[in-house]
């Protein structure tokens, strides 16, 4: 197990870095202190939200549709703490996701519009998080999704051939990390962005209600942190994968 420092995923060239998720604010609980570390480095990161999130809230006199549209506005406000550079918002059905062929050739479509060096997902094998949280049905679904769209679909050229048409190539992710793992074997020390990744948590207001994500989410990072090798202060884990 390592902290990634300035090694792979922080090459001195800037690279691009896409982050698939189900819904808005995924990103920014599972990475987004790595990713405010790297687009300090750099880097051009693109968070793509899969779903349009409008069933997060148990206010029973707001519509769906005005929610969706305020949790877009939230993920925007907290992309731009963090300096992401891009959000895309795919809207497809919140709560229901399903991992389908169609869904694959959108997210196909996707990483071959973005063309992302490094790809951060969500794991689909996960199912319970301690005795106290089990994992919702739509992040496994994306990560499945985005990790079966990933490979080989996105790189070979006979998969979806309606896509060449458009004029979209085949592309090759080189790095993937898997948020959300319990199965983690990289952790990238995020001490100095600790701070940011709270502000940018803050900023999904519809979500956080009166909880303040200062003190859990500091434990959960500092947890992993101690994990590393060697330890820091704050880390986010990942499962590491270099593809060929």
């Amino acid at each position: 197990m390592s902290v990634e420092v300035q090694s792979e995923a922080s090459p001195i060239a800037p690279r691009r870095v896409a982050v698939f998720m189900a819904h808005p604010d995924d990103p920014d609980f599972s990475c987004a202190g790595t990713c405010a570390r790297w687009a300090a480095d750099g880097h051009h990161i693109t968070y793509v939200i899969i779903t349009n999130g409008d069933k997060g809230s148990d206010d029973r006199e707001l519509p769906g549709a005005q929610l969706a549209k305020i949790r877009e506005t939230e993920q925007r406000a907290a992309a731009d703490i963090l300096g992401v550079k891009d959000v895309v918002f795919m809207r497809q059905p919140d709560g229901i996701l399903v991992p389908n062929l169609e869904l694959r050739r959108e997210i196909v479509r996707m990483i071959r519009r973005l063309k992302p060096d490094i790809l951060i997902c969500q794991d689909p094998m996960t199912w319970f998080v301690g005795r106290e949280y089990i994992n919702h049905p739509d992040h496994r679904a994306s990560g499945q999704v985005v990790l079966e769209a990933l490979f080989p679909a996105s790189r070979n050229h006979r998969m979806f051939p309606e896509l060449l048409e458009e004029g979209l190539e085949p592309h090759r992710v080189e790095e993937v990390y898997v948020a959300t793992s319990k199965e983690s074997d990289t952790f990238i020390d995020i001490t100095a962005f600790m701070d940011i990744k709270i502000q940018a948590l803050r900023a999904h207001v519809s979500q956080m209600g009166d909880w303040d994500p200062d003190e859990p989410v500091r434990n959960w990072n500092r947890e992993d942190g101690k994990r590393a090798e060697p330890p820091v202060e704050y880390a986010e884990d990942f499962r590491y994968f270099k593809l060929d």
